[in-house]
């Protein structure tokens, strides 16, 4: 059964409840987690929105099933790059300029990367027509990023042509978390399950997700440090596919991971941002180590 959005009202006791006792009510954390607040709030409005402008059974009406295009991408490849369409951010503002979302999709195709991570959230510069001018112009596996909190948003982004979708364990309950992932594989879409924590990742190895990002980022403060998919690591399930996010700048810190058993790595404004997008792409993908070589910088 599917989930249907509660009142906004009701939406931000909700909200508020998840986020007790991850923040302290103090400076930069408190504006952190007032952001978090507002843009999950949106995020209900958005689909209660949704749903009355596009019923669920006239949006099946353009799904056909996906393949776990993802999953099998990321699996031919030992390490994969998962590279992140990304103009802004609420935090650091517009981010790229010199390129729209379609040219960032087919820089990242022509140079190594093995999966596309589309943002559709308007606080990140996103929108769902994204994934359509991305799968225009690409047949890598897309993955949808956005605060998913309804299961008729993962309709939604296999009727526009999304491989995957990302599921943050932070801001679901274990059952909200189970209910998307049987929506998705159903739909023949992958789920990125996101953690940031060792109590994330026991519930999440509670659930049948296979693709599982460790989020470098510290939602308390917004610092990012690499450390934590290491630490996480040992943890982690010898059967799940684990991807670093975050705070991977550049192919030595991808060798480091990718020695230590994780798979890939998801990276937005590291990309973006870089001087030469293509270069940078092409390091983080790891390209110079394909096929027995060994990496350099330059």
């Amino acid at each position: 059964m599917l989930m249907y959005p509660v009142g906004l009202k009701q939406a931000e006791t909700r909200i508020a409840k998840k986020f007790t006792g991850l923040f302290k009510p103090s400076g930069r954390r408190k504006g952190v987690e007032a952001m978090l607040k507002t843009i999950l709030a949106k995020k209900y409005q958005e689909v209660k929105t949704a749903k009355q402008r596009r019923p669920l059974p006239s949006l099946i009406q353009d799904i056909k099933p996906g393949s776990f295009a993802l999953r099998k991408a990321i699996k031919q490849s030992e390490w994969s790059l998962i590279a992140e369409c990304k103009l802004a951010s609420p935090a650091t503002g517009r981010l790229c300029t010199r390129y729209s979302v379609p040219e960032l999709a087919q820089i990242y195709t022509a140079h190594g990367a093995t999966g596309l991570s589309v943002l559709t959230d308007s606080h990140f510069g996103g929108t769902l027509a994204n994934i359509q001018a991305v799968r225009a112009v690409t047949e890598l596996p897309i993955l949808r990023k956005d605060f998913i909190v309804d299961a008729y948003q993962i309709y939604e982004a296999r009727a526009v042509g999304a491989d995957a979708v990302l599921l943050i364990a932070g801001i679901l309950s274990d059952s909200e978390l189970k209910e998307f992932m049987a929506v998705a594989h159903g739909l023949g879409m992958d789920c990125l399950v996101e953690v940031h924590n060792a109590v994330e990742l026991n519930r999440v190895q509670q659930t049948p997700a296979l693709l599982v990002g460790i989020n470098n980022r510290n939602l308390k403060t917004f610092t990012v440090d690499l450390t934590t998919t290491f630490s996480l690591l040992p943890h982690c399930d010898k059967h799940r596919i684990i991807i670093s996010e975050s705070g991977v700048k550049t192919g030595e810190d991808a060798l480091r991971l990718k020695a230590a058993g994780v798979r890939g790595t998801l990276v937005g404004e590291g990309l973006v941002t870089a001087e030469n997008i293509a270069g940078k792409t092409r390091e983080l993908a790891l390209v110079n180590t394909k096929n027995g070589g060994e990496y350099h910088a330059g």
